[in-house]
């Protein structure tokens, strides 16, 4: 297999939302400075904005301020969330989407000139082509060479220290190595981890993108890094079949969420993002479902401007009303839950890391939906991040030199990765993630068991999962595209036993749903009103507890 040694100052891995924003930033601050963006897909159209969205969530509306938005963020995560880490990234949240506005995207505004809002921390944009947006802004800097279909499979180390990462070529058979002073984790969550809603060939219809598959996460594991808050999964409350979002009915039209009977129920459990989903799956489960979104007494405009809303970023809900032939407000939109995932973007699942998004590995920062702690960041939380970890990473440039690659260390993962082609092996990486996801959605607390587990689902989760992962080494690859999926399987593995880890940590039902433990159904807060943390130490996953941070102060990993 053929090779290429590249080396750069900044490297960027993940050319979504926080990675093309983290480059324009560095960018703009020091020409001289050479950056890498490292990419899975392609820039244009990768990440979780590829196909668009309709309005930026997190926005600091007219009369309020950036501490409203960590009231309730820190609301919406029933207290699990570092205060200090929310409001770097608020203050920041107006400012990026100003940069945004400038860069070419259409926020729509009213008579007089005002942004127009979706409640009181959304606007309203046309966002079919962000991504593009972000993606052009970086083709125009100099000093940003983007390698697209580059799969970053691991960090490259130096003691504690990031040097660099390599990774292969999703269409050639050729492996990258990259040398680098300071590196930005810019990769998504993890989607694939559970069984999903739609099946075989339409598995990949899911809320979240499903080639962010935790390579980030497991990437940080694996090199020692501590990790924040897996157990606050997030599981989307959907419309049915189309897996659209809901938010945009909820908000845009305030249809409330109603049973078989047409009754409210939202206010009988609670309005929490995690609640919402609670009370649906409860009233399902108590024989009054399905549930719906109420829109049958909506107006005929309301009901177009919902059609149009959806062509931003999930035209197959549009699709089903024309194809029906019933449009919203003749007929309530079903709805239903997701599997879940692992997404630092929505819950405050990630790496842990220090108020600049400096991880516990020196030379690496985090942003977006892998840094872990800042729950509710969406869009515009992903580009605060990406600016504070590029402003925060060129001021560490000076103190060190690129690491050198051996040919020794290049020698070693090129055999690793062509004992992949062997003609010996004899599995798939399909067959392994179909069987991961079984697990996952029969033991850790998927769609089958209504989102619930217990302590001892936990340990037969577990068992089962380390079983499957010696079965990676019967897998066969035949082109690149294989060997990358293979990589992928083999992250989601990692990722489902941290969470695993956390899921049994936590000895209480703080998020119902979320984290549904049946043994310890009630919340705790005396004893769980904390992090629970882990760290990877001899092939062994340690637990680690820390205290709540408070937002005013500066909260170190030493606290």
């Amino acid at each position: 297999m053929d090779h290429e040694k590249l080396k750069t100052d900044i490297l960027i891995i993940g050319g979504g939302t926080a990675g093309c924003f983290a480059a324009i930033t560095a960018s703009e601050l020091s020409l001289d400075t050479k950056i890498i963006i490292a990419e899975k897909a392609n820039i244009k159209r990768s990440g979780c904005l590829a196909a668009g969205v309709n309005a930026l969530n997190a926005y600091i509306a007219k009369g309020h301020t950036p501490d409203f938005y960590v009231d309730y963020a820190v609301s919406d995560a029933h207290g699990i969330a570092r205060e200090d880490l929310l409001l770097s990234m608020s203050e920041r949240l107006n400012e990026v989407t100003k940069k945004l506005e400038t860069l070419g995207l259409v926020i729509l505004k009213d008579e007089n000139g005002e942004y127009v809002c979706r409640g009181n921390r959304n606007i309203k944009i046309n966002g079919e082509n962000i991504k593009p947006i972000l993606a052009n802004a970086v083709k125009r800097l100099s000093n940003v060479t983007v390698v697209n279909n580059l799969n970053i499979v691991d960090y490259i180390t130096d003691g504690n220290r990031i040097v660099g990462a390599w990774g292969n070529s999703v269409n050639e058979e050729k492996l990258y190595f990259i040398s680098a002073k300071e590196s930005i984790i810019c990769t998504g969550g993890a989607a694939g981890l559970y069984k999903p809603n739609n099946p075989g060939f339409s598995r990949h219809k899911m809320w979240y993108c499903p080639f962010n598959t935790g390579a980030g996460y497991a990437m940080g594991i694996r090199a020692g890094a501590e990790m924040t808050t897996f157990e606050m999964r997030f599981i989307a409350l959907r419309c049915k079949n189309t897996i659209a979002p809901t938010g945009t009915i909820a908000q845009g039209v305030g249809a409330k969420q109603i049973n078989s009977l047409g009754e409210k129920y939202e206010s009988k459990y609670g309005l929490s993002t995690s609640q919402r989903l609670w009370g649906t799956v409860e009233e399902n489960k108590s024989g009054r479902g399905p549930c719906y979104l109420k829109t049958d007494s909506i107006t005929a405009e309301q009901a177009e401007d919902l059609e149009k809303a959806y062509l931003n970023m999930a035209p197959s809900q549009t699709l089903k009303w024309v194809s029906s032939g019933k449009r919203a407000d003749s007929e309530n939109v079903e709805i239903e839950g997701t599997e879940p995932y692992i997404v630092g973007g929505h819950t405050a699942s990630g790496y842990w890391v220090d108020n600049n998004r400096k991880t516990t590995l020196e030379g690496l920062y985090a942003a977006g939906d892998v840094a872990g702690g800042c729950p509710q960041k969406y869009v515009t939380g992903a580009l605060a991040e990406g600016e504070i970890t590029a402003k925060a990473a060129l001021k560490e440039l000076d103190r060190f030199d690129n690491f050198q690659i051996s040919n020794r260390f290049i020698d070693k993962i090129t055999l690793e990765a062509d004992r992949r082609f062997s003609s010996a092996n004899t599995e798939t990486a399909d067959a392994v993630e179909a069987k991961m996801q079984d697990i996952m959605d029969t033991y850790a607390g998927g769609i089958k068991t209504n989102y619930s587990y217990t302590q001892e689902s936990l340990a037969v989760a577990e068992k089962k999962i380390k079983e499957l992962e010696q079965e990676l080494d019967k897998v066969l690859c035949s082109n690149m595209r294989e060997l990358t999926h293979f990589f992928e399987v083999r992250e989601r593995l990692t990722v489902c036993l941290v969470l695993i880890a956390h899921l049994c940590a936590r000895r209480e039902t703080r998020w119902h749903c979320f984290a549904e433990n049946l043994s310890f159904p009630d919340k705790d807060d005396e004893h769980f009103l904390k992090y629970i943390n882990s760290r990877l130490e001899n092939g062994e996953i340690k637990i680690i507890e820390r205290q709540l941070a408070k937002r005013y102060g500066k909260y170190e990993y030493q606290n």
